[in-house]
């Protein structure tokens, strides 16, 4: 860089000295000659030497982003980069009409996991008044450091979902805010700041201290300490806490504080920086003589000590901070001049509960931690009531927050190690929502808790390659079975067969007589003869998806099979399947009532014949609620009733009828005997569904108007031309 200065000075001064050549009277001709020859030579050389330099500056740059795949991030101030800013493009802020939808590329995030580039460390400098845009402050560095040393970091820019630049934009009195918008522009894939990630944990300064960025951010994504209710971009921004110093020390006493019932204080205020209309609040509390003892107010020492606070009504009682804060129950978090505070991060660490008195401030993480298990928040014009709410809190309630304080802390704000980690998560669950963590699993403290939500975290398209297990369910109907597996045998997707042999007074029968099949076939004979058989996790299952179909479902085609698979693919956490059914509200007897008409609505596939994924045969055997599994068991009826309200419980999602095929059974079976049967059959079925839905206490089944057929499979296309053409009718 100073080579390239001087050869750029000698070409100034080369410039002057041609200039100068025409007024060299004084000289003889063949020395004015000679000394301007001499200055074109200089120039010429001058020039050459920086097109040289310039050339192989720009070839470094292209070798080193040819090598990102293989050379790790150095953070190392030594290897800096300084970058000139030539120009201040115009403020433009920050879009504030971005949603996920529209200022992020998706199509960037090929990969199931999501991936961050960091950029190289530079140096960005005024080219007019050689000003730098900002210092790397020891906090960004860790932030830094945190990505390149977790799963989401790549160094290869063209596999990265989202980018981060070496900019410390953390606190805005830190940088320069008019430099810091053109330094942004010159990253070399800013493109309007599409999916680039902005650290800021203190944003506005003096004397508006705006709860957003000075600074012209366009389309990035900001993950911001200071957000309010309406400069957050709900699903977009991530709230971040405002990080404390002091939490470094604060970590080596949070383990030695005492259980929250012990504690001397009801309430503990120790924020410095409280409005005049909150600490008057506060004062006027302690007056109070039932409340002198159960509150601490505190407030500066006189040497303005961070590490220490002082007595508001007795200034020569010190205390040591944040230690200080395990003393009280409950620990006060105000509104100030930036809305952001380090004191809730500080509370947590010593296991005191929050009190937050800020109205519209939005909580770290608040998209995925349930806040109301771990804080208390009273509004700003009920300032005077807060001890009185307090006292209505039960010990029992305030030992269970204060373990909630404690977890959150320990998994997701104790260093900014943890917050970075926490805040790439929440974006990745957004980009990959089937990688998402449920809400239950963000805020249990116990990792054995029995859930009731739906963690399959399947990927956007189950493998095509796995194919399904037919699992059949047979008495002995032998040869009905047969016939049934040599039909199966062809379907493309088919991996293995499984049948379930009911009959425990008669053994199946040999391997041997079974069809030839080119395709692995097992044979379970049960215990017991129960209809909760068909859905047991058998260990002989290896695919995720599981065919259940009866033995006597034989009308189906390969063709409607793999199709049906194939939807299976796209809604893995459906049931999809052919037989449908419907559930209707009676008036008259005001019951549910089983349907098996044709209608536009379907509630229910029949498990005799659809897919579902092996994760529901576990939870229909291990966590059916109520008994009614043992009453299925009992009744030899309405298993499949049993399963439907199952999956819709937890997925709230209705399942899938594939192609338009309605008989399943035979069409001339319409004796009287049968039809009384059917009817039995019917009110059985309807007593089901009523029984479940006060087992569950709701109605989970969702109705929809929707079916999967083939996309050509009725236009007047030559067969070559469709993938599935033996697809039966109504």
């Amino acid at each position: 860089m100073h080579l390239a200065n001087s050869l750029i000075q000698n070409v100034r001064q080369s410039k002057v000295r041609m200039s100068k050549c025409k007024g060299l009277s004084m000289l003889h001709p063949k020395e004015q000659i000679l000394n301007c020859l001499t200055y074109t030579l200089l120039a010429i050389v001058a020039f050459c030497a920086i097109l040289l330099l310039s050339d192989i500056s720009s070839q470094r740059e292209r070798f080193f982003y040819s090598k990102r795949e293989s050379v790790a991030l150095d953070l190392s101030l030594s290897h800096t980069q300084e970058v000139l800013l030539r120009s201040d493009p115009e403020y433009r802020g920050r879009n504030v009409n971005c949603t996920f939808w529209d200022c992020l590329n998706i199509y960037k995030c090929e990969h199931d996991t999501l991936k961050v580039y960091i950029y190289p460390l530079q140096e960005f400098l005024d080219e007019k008044s050689d000003k730098v845009a900002s210092t790397l402050s020891s906090e960004y560095f860790q932030i830094l450091e945190a990505v390149l040393n977790s799963r989401y970091y790549t160094s290869n820019p063209n596999e990265a979902c989202l980018f981060l630049p070496s900019l410390d934009l953390l606190n805005q009195d830190g940088f320069d805010k008019h430099l810091a918008g053109p330094a942004l522009a010159s990253l070399n894939f800013w493109d309007s700041g599409e999916n680039h990630l902005i650290f800021n944990m203190l944003p506005g300064s003096a004397p508006t201290y705006n709860t957003i960025l000075d600074v012209n951010i366009d389309n990035a994504i900001v993950l911001g300490g200071g957000f309010d209710s309406w400069t957050y971009r709900p699903g977009f921004d991530v709230s971040i806490p405002v990080w404390s110093p002091l939490l470094q020390q604060a970590n080596t006493v949070a383990a030695g504080v005492h259980a929250a019932v012990h504690r001397k204080y009801l309430l503990v205020v120790a924020q410095l920086n409280l409005l005049p209309q909150h600490a008057r609040n506060f004062r006027e509390l302690f007056r109070n003589a039932n409340n002198a003892e159960r509150m601490l107010l505190l407030g500066p020492c006189d040497n303005n000590d961070l590490t220490a606070r002082c007595n508001q009504m007795h200034h020569q009682k010190r205390w040591e901070y944040p230690r200080v804060l395990g003393r009280g129950k409950f620990c006060f978090v105000g509104r100030s001049l930036r809305i952001g505070q380090p004191d809730l991060l500080e509370i947590m660490s010593q296991n005191c509960i929050p009190v937050l008195a800020i109205d519209n401030y939005v909580l770290p993480f608040e998209d995925v931690i349930d806040w109301s298990q771990a804080l208390v928040r009273v509004r700003e014009s009920e300032m005077h009531s807060v001890i009185r709410k307090l006292e209505s809190i039960s010990n029992v309630k305030i030992v269970e927050m204060q373990k909630q304080v404690q977890f959150l802390y320990s998994n997701y704000f104790k260093d900014l190690k943890s917050i970075t980690i926490t805040a790439l998560e929440i974006l990745e669950s957004r980009i990959f929502p089937l990688r998402a963590r449920s809400s239950r699993k963000w805020n249990a403290i116990s990792k054995n808790s029995r859930s009731t939500f739906n963690p399959l975290f399947l990927t956007s398209l189950a493998p095509k390659s796995q194919g399904f297990t037919a699992v059949i369910l047979t008495y002995d109907r032998v040869e009905s079975l047969f016939l049934l597996i040599q039909k199966l045998s062809v379907v493309p997707s088919l991996q293995s067969i499984l049948v379930i042999w009911n009959n425990q007074r008669k053994a199946p029968p040999h391997l041997s007589t079974f069809p030839t099949i080119s395709k692995p076939l097992k044979i379970i004979q049960t215990r017991e003869n129960k209809l909760s058989n068909r859905f047991y996790p058998y260990p002989e299952i290896e695919t995720e998806a599981i065919l259940t179909i009866d033995d006597d479902i034989i009308m189906l085609t390969s063709d409607e099979l793999d199709f049906g698979y194939e939807v299976w693919r796209e809604f893995p956490d459906h049931i999809v399947g052919f037989p449908s059914r419907i559930h209707v509200w009676d008036n008259a007897t005001m019951r549910w009532h089983y349907e098996s008409e044709w209608t536009n609505q379907i509630s229910m596939v029949l498990t005799g014949a659809a897919f579902h994924h092996k994760y529901w045969s576990h939870m229909y055997t291990y966590a059916m609620p109520g008994d009614i599994k043992h009453w299925v068991d009992d009744h030899m009826n309405c298993e499949d009733i049993a399963m439907n309200f199952l999956v819709a419980n937890i997925t709230n999602n209705p399942p899938i009828k594939v192609t338009p095929r309605k008989k399943f059974k035979c069409p001339e079976c319409t004796n009287t005997e049968m039809l009384s049967a059917d009817l039995n059959h019917m009110r059985e079925r309807s007593a089901c569904i009523d029984r479940f839905s006060k087992i569950y206490g709701r109605m989970p089944l969702r109705t929809v108007e929707f079916r999967a057929d083939p996309v050509l499979f009725r236009d007047n296309f030559p067969d070559k031309l469709k993938r599935y053409n033996d697809i039966g009718s109504l």
